[in-house]
């Protein structure tokens, strides 16, 4: 499929002169366990544009990280299997790619921040040790001294605003902080330039100010370099301040895609009011709300809409059929069947 057959299929609604750099379609991702079948993924679309910083919010256990494992192809399988969707990077699907291709991919095109930094590290190699590792790998092929290896894994150490980072690669994890395991988590992404960054909960463990370091980071490179962010994180205040689109999940479902302003002016779906509720509001006005109920088990998923067992406006149609995206305008989609007629 080639990029132009792409960008007409692009559901976000941007300008079609931006190339289309990821996407996802019909992605389902199943893990087979003692108890049966976890059905987590269920027919996933996501798309993301050169230079484009796309959200993904959704509660804990939503299919977030699960998503943008399978884009790198770095889910354990088993117990994880693929029985269907595709996953187009520059218009090559991934799923069905060499070593030598995902190699590539991996060392040049798409880099991610792991939200656990202390599952992320080795802890018998000290940090410089994994940083030149990583420096060696992005550079395949090219040639570089041991003290050319080091500089390099020196910068971003400073770009993530570590304090007296020759030091910190003599260090092993365990005598870091939790925030600085994070922002060396953060480095590793930064090592080589990649087209696209996953950042799954890059604030972790961070304090405001250093929090606020890394999205300044984040931002700067997509305005300097045309790096694509894909930002998974539950604070709405940070997709809000951050993102060009977001797109909302739920339970393996995406449920609504948006421009970011857009979609906290005007949220459409049940669930995503819910979320947007659930916000404390420092200006008062009472305690915040909440959704009732909690994620369904993905042994046995509801039928039809699987948010429709916590949902005030559930239908008989939403207990039996899985509902498509409606468009409600050029950059505003849902998924849900209270738009079937426009809204």
């Amino acid at each position: 499929m080639n990029t132009a057959t792409l960008q007409a299929q692009d559901s976000a609604g941007l300008s079609a002169g931006t190339p289309l750099l990821l996407e996802i379609k019909d992605l389902y991702v199943h893990f087979d366990v003692y108890g049966g079948t976890l059905k987590v993924l269920d027919g996933v679309n996501f798309t993301v544009r050169s230079g484009e910083k796309v959200g993904l919010v959704g509660e804990t256990g939503c299919g977030k990280t699960t998503t943008m494992k399978a884009i790198l192809r770095i889910l354990p399988m088993p117990p994880a299997r693929i029985p269907g969707g595709e996953i187009y990077f520059k218009g090559q699907d991934i799923l069905k790619m060499g070593e030598a291709d995902l190699r590539r991919v991996r060392s040049e095109g798409i880099s991610m921040i792991f939200q656990d930094p202390t599952a992320a590290l080795n802890p018998v190699f000290t940090i410089g040790q994994q940083l030149e590792a990583v420096v060696k790998y992005s550079l395949e092929g090219k040639k570089l001294s041991r003290r050319e290896i080091r500089e390099r894994a020196i910068i971003p150490l400073r770009e993530v605003a570590l304090p007296d980072p020759e030091r910190m690669l003599d260090s092993y994890p365990i005598q870091l902080s939790g925030g600085m395991r994070q922002r060396v988590c953060i480095a590793m992404a930064l090592v080589a330039s990649r087209e696209l960054l996953i950042a799954d909960e890059p604030g972790t463990s961070l304090d405001v100010t250093i929090q606020d370091q890394i999205l300044r980071l984040l931002h700067r490179l997509v305005e300097e370099k045309n790096v694509s962010v894909i930002l998974i994180t539950h604070t709405l205040g940070v997709v809000r301040e951050t993102t060009d689109r977001v797109y909302v999940m739920y339970a393996g479902n995406m449920v609504e895609a948006a421009d970011t302003r857009e979609l906290f002016a005007r949220p459409m779906h049940p669930y995503t009011r819910g979320l947007m509720d659930a916000v404390p509001r420092l200006t008062g006005g009472g305690i915040a709300g909440g959704i009732r109920g909690r994620i369904p088990d993905y042994l046995d998923p509801p039928p039809g809409c699987r948010f429709h067992p916590r949902c005030d406006h559930a239908m008989d149609i939403c207990r039996q059929e899985k509902p498509p995206f409606y468009r409600l305008s050029d950059n505003h989609e849902v998924a849900c069947f209270l738009y079937r007629d426009g809204g």
